[in-house]
């Protein structure tokens, strides 16, 4: 997946949150979860090593509380946001960037397995079938009525879920649903359930 942090936006993102107010290391790395839609959750060998370079640097202090310790920024470090606030404008806009593609390549991966999914389905069917015995003249044609209905209704799901898939991921991708092409499609659908009807009661 892409980097949510470019090299050296950490410190400043971690001095920032600090400037928002003092936090334990436990409460930063749920900040940055918290705001990057927990597409990003940080461990703690990458948060403390870094806090501790900035205490280094006096733009932090530490003080404990109990069992915790807790992160404040000092006057130093406050200046430094200010000075950079420039900078964190531009990390939290290729924050979002980075979010976004993170989470359109979680989208692309869920759809891949769907596909996948209804392909391993549609093979064990096939399969199922093939092993099947063939059904008799005897056989009670009200089963065989059901067993039909069942595809169908496997069917139309089916068609109905590739739809909307296909609606909604256009949409999310920026694309436009004109009225008009809503109007035909509800057009074509409704002329399609005419015909079945007009197919069954034939």
């Amino acid at each position: 997946m892409s980097p949510v942090f470019s090299h050296g936006d950490l410190r400043l993102y971690l001095l920032n949150l600090l400037d928002e107010g003092p936090r334990h290391g436990y409460d930063i790395m749920q900040a940055l979860s918290d705001r990057t839609g927990g597409t990003y959750t940080p461990s703690a060998g990458t948060i403390y090593p870094r806090l501790a370079k900035l205490e280094e640097e006096g733009l932090v202090t530490k003080s404990i509380d109990g069992r915790k310790t807790v992160y404040a920024i000092t006057e130093a470090g406050h200046a430094e946001v200010q000075s950079r606030a420039g900078d964190l404008e531009g990390i939290e806009a290729g924050l979002a960037d980075s979010v976004r593609l993170i989470a359109e390549e979680v989208r692309g991966s869920v759809r891949e397995a769907m596909k996948s999914l209804r392909a391993d389905l549609a093979a064990a069917s096939a399969d199922e079938r093939q092993s099947a015995p063939q059904p008799t003249e005897s056989d009670d044609p009200r089963v065989l009525t059901r067993e039909q209905l069942h595809r169908a209704d496997a069917a139309i799901s089916e068609f109905r879920a590739r739809l909307r898939s296909d609606l909604r991921s256009h949409v999310a991708r920026g694309g436009v649903l004109a009225a008009t092409f809503v109007d035909e499609l509800a057009d074509d659908l409704d002329r399609i359930a005419r015909d079945v009807t007009r197919t069954l009661n034939g």
